[in-house]
């Protein structure tokens, strides 16, 4: 078995909040949709190459390096990625 280090690649990001739905709906302009889960929050369906995924608040949206979008759970979020400037 051999090992390998995922290249460093920038990304693009926003955190899916009550405060920022909206922003995020208008950055992710193709393939979702806007819902609400059982407790009446909101949740944004996004079609991934994976089948639909949907996002609860406090995930985070990532975009792509070939500008697909899909979502990411804080806590992976913040394992995976650091801030650049």
């Amino acid at each position: 078995m051999a090992k390998f280090r995922k290249k460093p690649v920038v990304i693009e990001a926003m955190e899916f909040t009550e405060e920022s739905k909206n922003r995020v709906f208008h950055w992710v302009t193709c393939n979702h949709y806007a819902d609400w889960n059982a407790t009446g929050q909101s949740t944004l369906r996004i079609e991934t190459l994976e089948g639909t995924m949907t996002a609860e608040i406090g995930d985070w949206i990532i975009k792509g390096v070939k500008g697909e979008f899909y979502p990411c759970k804080p806590d992976i979020f913040e394992a995976t990625y650091e801030a650049v400037s």
